[in-house]
């Protein structure tokens, strides 16, 4: 419970709210009892005044009864606590309270050291100097008095009556005093309420702060702890359900992709696995499994000419026959998948090596009455090519093709030509390296049936990975970070953190810094940074210029292929026929086409029929005529 973020952040939002509401309480207390007592000040000093000016005329006339009765009147109000008049010695001649006249003041009392500080009376006192609070004992309440002085005036010297010369400018004191009991319960009171409303506030936000932080925060980090933990236990199938669109949520959503990349990758490495344990169990034991099924295969045809005598028997006879001609054919598709040998290329006319294709094959077309069309270009380039491999290649693609024709017939169209093509779409990166020499190549992740470009990108605070398209200038590039549109990415090495972005080169068509990596023995391969723009050059491709092509469509009117399947159909052991196939042919044929510089393609759409493009490049200008008969 301590160590849990959402713990800490309430914690530290409550500390804070403490003492910012603390801070504001204690100034507002502060406040208060200022304006308390600076109003009580004004009310004291305004009474001071009135007490003066009433009793000046009665002073002068030294009407004592007069006075005392004023003085006593004023004294009786329940929030003055005593009303008196001082001489210059100190001495106590006028009093709201009778037991306290002619009594001596001690002139060091806190009552009276403001104006006897200098162990004479002040002349002249400040208005602020003359109120002070004081308690006449420890246990009372306190107590502000305002002292007025009373000076000479000329009727004080002059008449005959008075005795006070001219140069005493002080003739005695007006003190008020007011109990301030009902100012400091006042201000208790508002202490105790400011109190009640600090706690009370630091709670209700405590615990609107803790809602929030459950829910924004709590609740998403452990929804991501449970993940880790179900990853880290190997279940990379688990996913975290939507935690919305703010940062824990887009967390949350490339935890999602990253598992699922990682399901991704640990089946194909299992699959590279299995690959490569067929590939070696087919290598040690094809003859053994061969030789049986030769004899099985040999002896069965032999039973079932002799059995045609026995509908019964001939049925299960054929049986084995089918079984065990499925048999060998699974062993072959394993032993040319597990091969993949180095072409032995000679120049060859690519008619001649389909129509021996079409010779291997084209007796079980007629039986399931599927036609045949050729379009053959009487007069293309030579080409350079291991004319058995690429025999292999069309034989796979027929018998695909005539797979995927139900049994009431249809068509298969096979057509040669030649193009020229730019390199634009057509050349794809085999391996590239970062500048410190670390492989960029992520063979988890392909793009139409390619290795993708692996490099490591930060757009402002998202980071992540970006699979860039190996074709050049398809662009089909996959993010694994959010990017927003037109924004410049910084990308790197995912292993050594070295950048890719080259300082001083911009993009001729938006300006923005380039990326760059090396492409072993074909140059350097450069692209705009900026999200959106598909700049690419690579110069000693471009420099090469348009390329000639043998193309080889094989186009059929069969079932066709769904879009979901279709970026996976050249992945070993990905199969749409169920268990009629293996998933090795067109695995084959890619590697195959891919050995000798060439592409595949493929366009289908349900229903209506698949077309697959073989693409072989041309080295040599010499021609050769095909007779056809």
């Amino acid at each position: 419970m301590l160590k849990r973020i959402g713990f800490k952040l309430i914690i530290a939002v409550g500390i804070t709210a403490i003492i910012t509401i603390g801070v504001y309480s204690y100034f507002n207390i502060r406040s208060l009892r200022e304006s308390l007592l600076g109003e009580v000040e004004r009310h004291a000093t305004q009474l001071s005044e009135t007490v003066k000016n009433s009793t000046r005329y009665d002073m002068l006339l030294n009407r004592r009864e007069h006075i005392h009765i004023i003085i006593n009147d004023i004294g009786a109000d329940p929030g003055i606590d005593e009303v008196r008049v001082l001489n210059k010695e100190g001495e106590i001649i006028y009093s709201s309270r009778e037991e306290s006249i002619g009594h001596m003041v001690d002139k060091r009392a806190e009552s009276c050291y403001a104006c006897h500080a200098a162990d004479r009376p002040l002349e002249k006192l400040s208005i602020v100097e003359r109120t002070r609070i004081f308690r006449i004992h420890p246990d009372s309440s306190r107590v502000m008095g305002v002292i007025n002085p009373i000076y000479t005036e000329r009727s004080c010297w002059d008449a005959a009556c008075h005795a006070h010369p001219q140069g005493q400018t002080v003739l005695g004191v007006l003190d008020v005093t007011i109990s301030l009991a009902e100012v400091d319960r006042l201000i208790q009171k508002s202490a105790f309420e400011v109190g009640i409303f600090a706690v009370s506030g630091v709670l209700t936000l405590s615990l609107i702060i803790g809602f929030f932080v459950n829910r924004w925060v709590n609740t998403p980090v452990n929804a991501l702890l449970s993940a880790t933990k179900q990853v880290g236990a190997g279940n990379l199938n688990y996913m975290i359900p939507d935690l919305g669109v703010d940062d824990l949520g887009m967390l949350a959503k490339s935890f999602n992709t990253m598992t699922q990349r990682l399901s991704e990758a640990r089946l194909q490495l299992f699959q590279s696995d299995k690959m490569a344990s067929l590939g070696r169990l087919a290598a040690g034991v094809a003859h053994e499994i061969n030789n049986p099924l030769t004899g099985v295969l040999s002896y069965s045809t032999h039973l079932l000419k002799r059995a045609e005598r026995d509908p019964e028997a001939q049925e299960d006879l054929q049986v084995i026959v089918r079984e065990t001609l499925r048999s060998r054919e699974i062993v072959k598709n394993l032993l040319d998948f597990a091969r993949q040998s180095i072409p032995k290329k000679n120049p060859a006319a690519i008619n001649s090596v389909v129509e021996r294709a079409v010779g291997v094959v084209e007796n079980q077309l007629m039986i399931r009455k599927i036609t045949l069309v050729r379009n053959f270009s009487r007069e293309l380039p030579t080409v350079v090519i291991d004319a058995n491999q690429i025999q292999q290649v069309f034989i796979n693609m027929l018998v695909n093709a005539a797979d995927a024709i139900d049994e009431e017939g249809g068509t298969i169209t096979i057509s040669t030509s030649s193009q020229k093509l730019s390199p634009l779409g057509m050349r794809h990166i085999k391996s590239a390296s970062c500048p410190n020499g670390h492989s960029l190549m992520f063979n988890q992740f392909k793009i139409a049936g390619f290795p993708s470009v692996r490099v490591k990108a930060k757009c402002d605070s998202a980071e992540g990975f970006i699979m860039l398209d190996p074709v050049y200038g398809k662009n089909r590039h996959h993010f694994d970070l959010t990017v927003e549109p037109r924004k410049e990415l910084h990308m790197t090495c995912p292993e050594c953190n070295t950048s890719l972005v080259r300082a001083n080169d911009t993009c001729p068509e938006c300006g923005a810094l380039t990326y760059a990596f090396d492409v072993p023995a074909t140059g350097i391969f450069v692209g705009c940074s900026r999200y959106g723009c598909k700049w690419q050059k690579w110069d000693i491709v471009d420099s090469e210029g348009e390329k000639e092509y043998v193309e080889i469509s094989i186009a059929d009117t069969g079932s066709g292929i769904t879009q979901d399947d279709l970026p996976r159909i050249f992945e070993p052991f990905f199969t749409t026929k169920g268990q009629r196939g293996t998933g090795l042919g067109l695995s084959v044929i890619w590697g195959i086409v891919d050995n000798h510089d060439g592409t595949v393609s493929v366009e289908s759409e349900v229903s209506k029929g698949s077309v697959f493009r073989v693409r072989l490049p041309v080295q040599h200008d010499r021609r050769l005529r095909l007779e056809m008969p």
